[in-house]
């Protein structure tokens, strides 16, 4: 089991991402924003909690729905903000917008917009500079042949990288039982890197982190669920279970405050960017 302590800080980091995510959505529902919005609302358990299991600073390579992925491992909130404010002082120099954050600081590289391109080019960042790597995407990117092929490649030549496939079922808005009938656990398995297939409950997700860390290179299939769409701020219509409402019951007091204490923060946040937009 996580011990309490781990628990919170993946919980912070979590509340964080949605709190920010919500704000976000609030604000395209306002007219606020005219181009698309990618949201990780619902997946912010993932890199909440991988980012607590990995020590250090690896690279990162993710695609859209990456403003989760950007928190959770140090990147600044203002500076997001004011990127998808279209602001110079963005952390795309306000030119990437939502789909291509990007950070020196945190070694976080932006997207180029082609599905699945972060992956060979996460493989082949890995193999120059020997650092741990993360290559982050949907559950459709992961069917693209230059992404099965730069996988395979990764397990012929043992590279340090970890493959997360952030799982939601779907892509936009058809269900991976419609695209395929197998996992990307399996095809993992078939080329060499270690493959997982796993729940995003954040105990699950630190815990197989850390074994894969020891199993490199490994890939890990995190099955959950979108609270908003594919771009901009529609809702979904089926019932989905929300992680994060049973995280934060499950935790009680501790985190009902640690809740209201971000969302107050980020609505403090916006309202100082907005003023000098």
């Amino acid at each position: 089991m996580l011990d309490f302590n781990t628990r919170i800080n993946i919980f912070k980091k979590a509340s964080l991402c949605r709190k920010y995510e919500e704000a976000v959505y609030k604000k395209i529902q306002q007219g606020l924003f005219q181009f698309p919005f990618y949201l990780s609302a619902g997946q912010e358990f993932i890199p909440a909690a991988m980012s607590e299991a990995i020590n250090g600073n690896p690279l990162i390579f993710a695609q859209h729905r990456a403003h989760s992925t950007y928190l959770s491992y140090g990147g600044c909130i203002n500076e997001l903000t004011q990127e998808l404010l279209g602001n110079k002082s963005g952390c795309s120099n306000g030119m990437g917008g939502s789909a291509s954050i990007q950070s020196k600081k945190i070694g976080m590289f932006g997207h180029d917009g082609l599905m699945g391109s972060q992956v060979p080019i996460a493989v082949g960042a890995c193999l120059a500079s020997k650092k741990l790597t993360l290559a982050i995407m949907g559950d459709a990117s992961a069917e693209e042949d230059y992404v099965m092929a730069a996988i395979a490649w990764a397990g012929t030549k043992k590279l340090p990288i970890i493959f997360v496939v952030e799982d939601n079922n779907l892509s936009i808005l058809t269900e991976k039982k419609i695209r395929r009938n197998w996992e990307m656990s399996d095809f993992a398995n078939s080329v060499s890197v270690k493959g997982y297939n796993i729940q995003d409950d954040p105990e699950t997700i630190y815990n197989t982190t850390k074994d894969a860390l020891n199993n490199l290179p490994a890939l890990i299939n995190i099955n959950t669920t979108r609270l908003f769409w594919h771009a901009n701020a529609g809702q979904d219509s089926y019932e989905r279970f929300d992680r994060y409402e049973d995280e934060l019951n499950k935790i009680g007091n501790q985190a009902y405050e640690i809740d209201l204490n971000n969302k107050t923060y980020v609505e403090n946040i916006w309202e100082k960017n907005l003023e000098t937009r």
